[in-house]
């Protein structure tokens, strides 16, 4: 199973709006995704899911993650690096089981003109001690906001052939 991660719990991302993208062009490919937003998270999770606590909110979205074989994180930078709310969802979940040993490819985007090269790397450090596989091929999207066409499409040639390259990669990884 993979689950495309849209690391930010901000209404109305141009993250989730490229998790959407990512699900349809794996559709298109035979492969099923699922997505999850980290607006999904439970309102209080820094005091009912960290520390060994678990809520019955946050069992489906555990549930999600154990069930998961790879990832695919859309990491918008915040503040030089990623979100701090993605750190939270990390360190909520099971560990070492729910990232243990599974795969996943990383993608940053921003609004500036970097596409985030340091939250991801920032996030690899975090991948690596949790044992996640992170693929070679990492894309980092910049100036999000100029990516999309009026109908919410990714329309750059560019940008569409590495999507389309690392979503190939992420099939066979």
């Amino acid at each position: 199973m993979i689950t495309i991660i849209s690391s930010t719990n901000r209404p109305g991302s141009s993250t989730l709006k490229l998790a959407k993208i990512y699900q349809q062009k794996l559709k298109e490919k035979g492969v099923e995704a699922g997505i999850l937003s980290l607006a999904q998270l439970p309102d209080n999770i820094i005091v009912s899911d960290l520390y060994n606590k678990r809520s019955p909110e946050f069992e489906p979205i555990q549930q999600i993650v154990s069930n998961t074989d790879k990832f695919i994180f859309l990491i918008p930078e915040y503040n030089g690096s990623f979100p701090g709310v993605l750190k939270v969802f990390i360190d909520a979940c099971n560990f070492p089981e729910s990232f243990y040993d599974k795969k996943a490819a990383l993608v940053g985007l921003s609004s500036g003109k970097y596409g985030n090269i340091r939250g991801v790397d920032h996030f690899t450090g975090v991948c690596h001690y949790l044992h996640l596989n992170i693929m070679a091929l990492k894309i980092h999207i910049a100036a999000i906001n100029k990516e999309f066409d009026e109908d919410g499409n990714l329309f750059k040639s560019d940008t569409i052939k590495f999507v389309n390259e690392q979503i190939d990669k992420i099939i066979s990884f």
